[in-house]
């Protein structure tokens, strides 16, 4: 079996699973927000349930709108504050104590390898990056999960990715899932899942690693996933003392494809309007002016994306015109990025530093586009109106590409401002 069998196969209580089997499998823990908790909750209270079934296992973040914005959004607050403390929930990550909810379950010591996670966000696959089953569910299937501690799944199967060789400058994880989404297309993945292998996967820190598992949904997969290495153990035992199953694929795992990629001569590349999938290489770009920059995300806000940004900024301005908004994943990466001056690089850059939040990436209380107008952004979606008016146009590109566009204001290889 490959990774993702053998999870599921451990969570359902079986020695074996094959694609395409149904098994009611056991969730180590379950994540909800402030968007899609308050859902599970009134699903939760309309099955009659009572109790949760553990309230050790559930973990509440409040991270797409806050501080609230609005008396909907600070009503929405509420509700989970008050369904945490009935339940009993300890698990919770109010404003200014967390940040963005994948950030906080991996920074936390929630996310172990070998287990089975579920998230009311589609972008819960972000844990395969710690050899975890990370996957997306329903706010009415999360108060299921509440009741029982399960969830009847299929087994997919599985594309594999062997990306190998060694990275240019500048070049990143995030334009190697670009280039993966360019070639699979968004729906080239549905209900699969997707394993990362290869040298280059290997060489990337556990931050790279959540950036390429991160997007894996962009394809339509249902989770994404990286062996369990040294770099992966040492993470987690620096945030958890609970034992974790580094489990990995069997030599002779069958998957239903698999992809051989070099990144060698791979250059940054970009996702144009209006969908992820429309993937270009950054040097066929040319003359696209853009009116912000947003650096940020659970796709790329985390400390290796905002020390790659400051490199490029230090010493420069963003330009004229272009507005730059940088929001750190957590607050324990925004401490980071004030010890090591990075927050100084950035507004002294001229860039508006935010508190923790999925702010601008989904277009709800803060960087919002007006009609006609272009950002290049470090985030995973570049739907119609993602990010504001339906008018508005959205550029995906990695940190590196991102803080480049800023200082001259339009989109263009970072690496020319090294030239």
């Amino acid at each position: 079996m490959n990774i993702t069998e053998k999870i599921l196969a451990r969570a359902s209580g079986k020695d074996e699973v094959v694609p395409g089997e149904m098994v009611e499998a056991s969730v180590d823990a379950a994540m909800v927000n402030d968007i899609t908790g308050p859902l599970a909750v009134d699903s939760f209270r309309k099955i009659g349930a009572g109790e949760v079934w553990d309230s050790r296992s559930i973990v509440i973040v409040l991270d797409h709108q806050i501080p609230a914005d609005s008396v909907k959004s600070a009503e929405l607050h509420k509700i989970m504050r008050e369904f945490a403390e009935e339940q009993k929930i300890e698990n919770l990550y109010d404003v200014g104590q967390g940040g963005i909810c994948h950030q906080v379950m991996m920074e936390k010591g929630y996310v172990k390898p070998g287990d089975l996670i579920v998230g009311a966000d589609s972008h819960t696959c972000t844990y395969g990056a710690l050899g975890t089953l990370g996957i997306g569910i329903g706010s009415t299937e999360m108060a299921s999960v509440f009741t029982t501690g399960s969830l009847w799944l299929r087994v997919p199967r599985v594309i594999k990715v062997n990306a190998n060789g060694g990275f240019q400058r500048l070049v990143t994880p995030k334009d190697l899932i670009l280039s993966i989404i360019g070639l699979i297309r968004a729906d080239g993945a549905i209900y699969k899942g997707m394993e990362f292998a290869g040298t280059a996967v290997q060489s990337m820190s556990v931050d790279g690693r959540m950036t390429l598992c991160n997007m894996v949904v962009e394809m339509g997969a249902k989770a994404g996933i990286v062996e369990p290495d040294e770099k992966t153990l040492s993470y987690v035992n620096n945030r958890t003392s609970k034992p974790s199953r580094a489990l990995k694929s069997d030599a002779d795992a069958i998957y239903e494809r698999v992809l051989e990629m070099d990144v060698g001569e791979m250059e940054p590349q970009v996702a144009c309007p209006h969908s992820v999938d429309n993937v270009k290489p950054v040097s066929e770009l040319t003359d696209v002016e853009i009116d912000q920059a947003f650096l940020g995300s659970c796709t790329n806000g985390r400390l290796e994306d905002l020390e790659l940004a400051a490199e490029l900024l230090r010493g420069r301005r963003v330009k004229n015109g272009v507005r730059m908004i940088v929001i750190p994943a957590s607050q324990e990466v925004y401490l980071q990025a004030l010890r090591e001056g990075l927050i100084e690089t950035f507004v002294r850059a001229g860039a508006a530093v935010g508190s923790p939040t999925c702010g601008a990436c989904i277009g709800g209380h803060m960087g919002v586009l007006a009609p006609g107008e272009v950002c290049v952004s470090s985030s995973n979606r570049n739907f119609v109106g993602r990010m504001g008016s339906p008018k508005a146009r959205i550029y995906l590109a990695s940190p590196a590409t991102v803080a480049a566009s800023a200082v001259m204001g339009k989109i263009v290889d970072p690496r020319s401002l090294e030239a």
